[in-house]
């Protein structure tokens, strides 16, 4: 069935739910950053180490791509973080025109505090939540990855 403009009903529907969703998960996103530990970091350098801590060890053209940023954006944020003392460069084991970017003690320190901070605040919220609506945000934690992994 369609509407007067032959716009198909499942395209109108999946468009407010595009829309609803968005800005579900935007304020949730918004509410998690508001939790964050005080590190003086840019988004851009948090999701850096996040990275790094997901993937291990990379060169940084590897990090730039994962990240979806250009190589000189990279060696600025990796400049950084190497200067707080959170990454380190060490030479790559098969090639030697090449750097491996890896997380120091100190970023793994960072990360796990962060984490733990904002994984208490949702903690405490989901708390606000019956069994039933519980149940149904555990369900749908695998489609929204898919949805994030979504190309």
């Amino acid at each position: 069935m369609t509407y007067a403009n032959d716009v198909p009903r499942t395209t109108v529907a999946d468009a407010e739910l595009a829309s609803e969703l968005r800005m579900g998960v935007m304020r949730l996103a918004r509410r998690l950053r508001q939790q964050r530990t005080e590190s003086g970091l840019t988004l851009t350098q948090l999701s850096a180490l996040g990275t790094l801590n997901r993937q291990g060890p990379c060169t940084p053209g590897e990090l730039a791509a994962l990240e979806r940023v250009q190589p000189p954006s990279m060696t600025r944020v990796l400049a950084h973080l190497e200067e707080r003392g959170l990454v380190t460069r060490t030479a790559h084991p098969s090639d030697r025109r090449q750097v491996l970017v890896s997380l120091t003690a100190a970023a793994h320190e960072l990360i796990t505090a962060d984490r733990k901070r904002r994984e208490a605040w949702l903690v405490a919220h989901l708390t606000d939540l019956d069994t039933d609506e519980r149940e149904l945000l555990r369900e749908a934690v695998p489609l929204l990855e898919r949805l994030a992994a979504a190309r």
